[in-house]
């Protein structure tokens, strides 16, 4: 008998050992239509919140957030493509149909990645400033392969004292918004996030190049770009990485940094509504 619970107290710490927090965690509300929305890097599903309260019509929210943002538990790397299983695998096990996903930066990515991988299922896109290869802007020429989570800038990232850290997500978030009293909420997402997945998860998205799946894509797509650096130069980069996507609209927003949702609210709500109101 003593050796039995030997044996069970070993089997129990290896399961342990071997189990990871889940990438996902879901918030489901009203009834309807159903609508994932998928925040971008570092943010909580509750960036979503003010639009939700702005969409028009009956539609079931499943509001999502990441592994190792938002307080949530991290896990093991890659972290990019295990959320993208677990938001399939999600979307099978709801067996939800119709899907409509409204992602941002990151979160626009991973619908991209889901609406190839799910052709019947998902029906509309919203890709809210999501570029399918941000490698190919930042990194010209790179390729995927030279993308390592072992590097010299991610050692230095990691290394970082959390006053060093603080004050390189300070120039992030300013970066990233037209709106003063939106840096510090952006700030705070970012010192929220567990470190190491905010190095890794962040190399993972440099790895990726989401234009060859393009093509596999049937949802009908919005998408909405922000107007930086210039509405112009910004405009030819979308309409160049989403070539290959067939029934999509391209809209530039004015005036606008990466979070549109922050900068242009109204307008932003006034096209996402249009966009679902008239499908």
């Amino acid at each position: 008998m003593r050796n039995l619970k030997i044996t069970l107290l070993l089997f129990t710490i290896i399961n342990l050992a071997f189990s990871q927090a889940p990438a996902i965690t879901a918030e489901v509300s009203g009834n309807g239509s159903p609508v994932l929305f998928l925040p971008g890097f570092t943010n909580p599903g509750s960036v979503w919140d003010e639009t939700i309260a702005h969409i028009q019509g009956d539609q079931e929210y499943h509001l999502i957030s990441y592994a190792g943002f938002d307080g949530n538990a991290p896990i093991a790397m890659p972290w990019y493509d295990t959320i993208k299983k677990e938001l399939i695998d999600y979307i099978k096990e709801k067996e939800l149909i119709h899907v409509t996903i409204i992602g941002h930066s990151m979160g626009g990515n991973l619908a991209v990645d889901i609406a190839a991988a799910l052709p019947d299922v998902i029906k509309r896109l919203v890709l809210v400033d999501s570029i399918p290869c941000m490698r190919e802007l930042m990194m010209p020429g790179v390729s995927e392969n030279q993308i390592q989570y072992e590097s010299p800038y991610n050692k230095q990232m990691l290394a970082m004292n959390d006053d060093q850290f603080k004050q390189t997500a300070m120039m992030m978030a300013q970066n990233m918004t037209n709106k003063k009293d939106k840096v510090d909420t952006l700030l705070n997402w970012i010192l929220k996030a567990d470190r190491e997945t905010y190095v890794y998860g962040y190399t993972d998205l440099l790895k990726l190049d989401l234009r060859k799946v393009l093509d596999n894509i049937t949802a009908k797509t919005l998408i909405l770009g922000a107007a930086f650096p210039t509405i112009e130069m910004a405009k030819i980069n979308y309409e160049k990485q989403y070539a290959a996507l067939s029934d999509k609209t391209i809209e530039m927003i004015p005036d606008s940094k990466h979070f549109i949702m922050f900068d242009q609210p109204e307008l932003f709500y006034e096209k996402v509504n249009a966009f679902l109101i008239n499908e």
